[in-house]
């Protein structure tokens, strides 16, 4: 009951001064709303990027022009030639199961009066099987296409949707980049591959891309799966060997392609998040330093203020000690009701950014909630603790005096 009181007192207290007591919890509402929306933000990014990896396979391996270690400052240079998809899958036939060069490029489709701007992807018929890629109407491309340099294409299911609407599309012919192209099937609905939306995205043969379309004379990447996810490393093996025998590499010399699997993906993002999350909490731990500065100004400006209450509490036998746990109460209201906001603050604000962008993805950990309601927590009682200790040394004779 006595405890009951003292908050009670602590309180009252904070609503006879109802504007300070606002803006020192305000300070503590943006330290921790800070906190929340910057996790919710990186947590749900990190979240995405690792579905994305994930959508690949564990048992796929992405070749890469130039070396990893390259500096930043200089440009990659393209090595990597049709030739070597085939020449990887025939000197790994039991490592390897399928390889599917890759030529990105961009263009404007045209179907009539409709006309939407795409990404074109040169490949073979080794795409679909690597992804496990169903045409949903019609058919893929074939060996035959890609040897006859076929003007041939299969729409992404987006793509199909917004040329043809309910209509089939197999048999109709568009224009990509004023080329005309005959549709011979329409893909289903994926979603996204790794960092590609796939259903926006028109297939071409890769030799149609390369000479016909685009006039490249290299390749963008190879996608190689292997056997099993287990095998990816004597995979990587084998595909270093034949890339440095085909483009001629000497002993010693830096390879002119990068090898990357799943998990060197993983441990990239892993080092970006945590230089993301440093700089992040950083900004967030000012924003809470600043609150708790606010706090014990507000609770000092206080003390000041009450310095006759307290004698006369004092006096009429309260302890010194009441006197320190009525002020730390208060401050420890102050930032727990500033952390409590801040919470609702930072979720709302993480997805109010999500829903604005519709490219960020935000989550919130609920571990995350509970820190930041302990770390207000904390907050409230050290910021409190000097203008507590304060209060309960004040001379009560001299506090009766003061005016």
């Amino acid at each position: 009951m006595f405890h009951l009181r003292i908050m009670m007192m602590a309180l009252h207290g904070l609503r006879q001064n109802l504007v300070r007591t606002m803006l020192a919890t305000l300070g503590v509402i943006i330290g921790v709303g800070a906190v929340v929306s910057a996790v919710s933000i990186l947590q749900g990014a990190e979240r995405d990027i690792l579905e994305r990896f994930e959508s690949l396979g564990a048992d796929q391996i992405l070749v890469f022009n130039g070396s990893q270690k390259r500096s930043h400052r200089t440009t990659r240079k393209s090595s990597l030639l049709p030739e070597d998809a085939e020449q990887i899958l025939e000197e790994n036939p039991d490592l390897i199961r399928a390889v599917a060069p890759q030529f990105n490029g961009g263009g404007q489709t045209k179907y009539y009066e409709k006309n939407i701007s795409g990404a074109v992807l040169g490949t073979t018929e080794s795409y679909a099987l690597i992804n496990n890629y169903v045409v949903e109407h019609g058919r893929f491309i074939t060996p035959q296409h890609v040897r006859g340099y076929s003007m041939v294409c299969v729409l992404g299911y987006r793509v199909a949707e917004e040329l043809f609407g309910a209509l089939p599309a197999a048999g109709k012919t568009v224009k990509i980049n004023g080329k005309s192209f005959n549709v011979i099937g329409v893909m289903e609905e994926k979603g996204a591959l790794g960092f590609v939306e796939v259903d926006n995205q028109i297939i071409i043969p890769i030799t149609t891309a390369m000479g016909r379309m685009f006039g490249a004379s290299y390749l963008t990447m190879l996608v190689v799966q292997c056997q099993s996810a287990n095998r990816v490393p004597a995979c990587i093996d084998g595909i270093n060997k034949t890339l440095r025998t085909s483009h001629r590499i000497r002993a010693g010399q830096e390879d002119d392609f990068s090898v990357f699997t799943q998990d060197q993906f993983k441990e990239q993002l892993s080092q970006v998040t945590r230089l993301f999350g440093i700089v992040l909490y950083s900004i967030a731990g000012i924003s809470i330093v600043v609150g708790a500065i606010g706090i014990m100004n507000i609770m000092l400006v206080s003390v000041t203020e009450r310095t006759r209450e307290i004698g006369v509490r004092i006096a009429v036998g309260a302890r010194r000690f009441d006197i320190l746990k009525q002020f730390l109460i208060e401050a420890s209201i102050i930032s727990m009701l500033g952390g409590a906001l801040g919470v609702v603050c930072g979720w709302a604000m993480a997805n109010f950014l999500s829903e604005f962008t519709q490219v960020l993805e935000v989550y919130t950990p609920p571990i995350i909630v509970f820190l930041s309601l302990v770390m207000a927590a904390v907050v409230g009682i050290l910021s409190g603790i000097y203008p507590a200790i304060r209060a309960a040394r004040l001379d009560p004779v001299q506090s009766l005096r003061y005016e």
